[in-house]
């Protein structure tokens, strides 16, 4: 049963962002600007940000949806951000849109290969409600979503990864660009405090702002967030905005807003507090895979959520990691959501895919 909170009466949408990166068309697009990128800028990508993993679709959108449906059917509208692709078993709705990136970001500015530069203008999205959820394809909810677990009266909760500590202050080249956001939040918001501190004076609507840093990176989740607090933070740190929308691919010494910077921004405002999820990160390219495989199938059901990052750089389409995932993934969500062309006449039918094929 899922549970709703007695507070929270108004539409949660759901926000996604959506590559097919084995699109001829796309691929040749890609190809094309990294090799000018390469000619005039040979340093400025980060580790893994032009990598196949970060393109690749292993049908987790398809499976995230499916857990959508199975764990939180009250969402409100769904929005799918694409740079002009289409599922191939994409069901047209009216409670599902595709939204182009030309209808969010300027032509000037395109193409971009950066989520974190397309995510910073999603709370632009033409009727998106004040509270939704932003994922990332390869995130899914893993349990009955309960909204006391996500927002409050007056803001949304973040939990932190698993992941060890970021090491020092200053931007490294070899460090993820998770790990340089977690630097480049501090030096900004911590500014602030000092420029608070100076100047006696109170910051944007919270004259309690205080920034200490947490040296951690955030957990690959599903995004609660409030449009209100994302509008606010473009009006008192559009420098960052700006920074993370020049970019044509995710580069070590740029912001990373959506999964950094306003999280922080709204810890330290009041608006977000911390939580302890229950969660799961796998890697594919993980020599732990199967084993965490396995541990997803015993704890599904009873996980906040769960992340599959694809970190197969080096797979080809049949390699045996991918396919593993898969049928985890089929055989822990069999049911087609109502996103998909096998849902007709009002009910699910089981979806007789290449999965009982393989």
């Amino acid at each position: 049963m899922i549970q709703l909170s007695n507070q929270i009466k108004s539409p949660i949408d759901i926000v996604y962002l959506w590559v097919n990166g084995k699109d001829d068309e796309w691929r040749a697009k890609r190809e094309k600007h990294a090799r000018d990128l390469a000619a005039v800028d040979t340093a400025s990508v980060a580790i893994f940000g032009n990598v196949e993993g970060r393109y690749r679709d292993n049908d987790e959108l398809r499976f995230s949806l499916r857990a959508l449906e199975k764990f939180f059917p009250q969402h409100g509208h769904i929005y799918i951000v694409t740079d002009g692709q289409v599922p191939d078993w994409f069901q047209a709705s009216n409670h599902i849109t595709l939204v182009d990136h030309h209808q969010l970001i300027p032509h000037s500015a395109l193409p971009t290969f950066d989520s974190g530069n397309i995510e910073s203008y999603i709370h632009h999205i033409p009727g998106l409600s004040e509270r939704y959820f932003y994922l990332n394809d390869d995130v899914f909810f893993g349990a009955p979503v309960c909204l006391d677990d996500w927002f409050y009266e007056d803001g949304f909760y973040v939990s932190w990864s698993d992941e060890p500590e970021v090491e020092g202050s200053q931007l490294q080249l070899e460090s993820t660009s998770l790990e340089n956001a977690s630097r480049l939040s501090k030096e900004w918001l911590q500014s602030k405090v000092d420029q608070s501190s100076s100047n006696k004076a109170p910051m944007a609507r919270s004259p309690d702002f205080d920034y200490q840093h947490t040296p951690r990176t955030f957990s690959h989740s599903p995004r609660p967030m409030l449009k209100s607090v994302l509008l606010e933070i473009e009006r008192d740190a559009p420098e960052l905005f700006e920074q993370v929308r020049s970019t044509v691919f995710r580069t070590w010494n740029k912001p990373t807003i959506v999964s950094d910077f306003v999280l922080r921004w709204a810890l330290a405002h009041g608006f977000a507090k911390t939580i302890d999820h229950s969660h799961l990160y796998i890697a594919t390219g993980d020599v732990l895979q199967t084993q965490t495989l396995q541990q997803l199938q015993s704890l599904f059901g009873r996980l906040h959520f769960f992340c599959i990052n694809d970190t197969t750089d080096d797979a080809h389409d049949g390699d045996p990691r991918l396919k593993a995932v898969r049928e985890t993934l089929n055989a822990l969500l069999p049911m087609p959501s109502r996103c998909e062309l096998e849902f007709k006449d009002g009910a699910m039918h089981r979806m007789q895919t290449q999965f009982s094929n393989e």
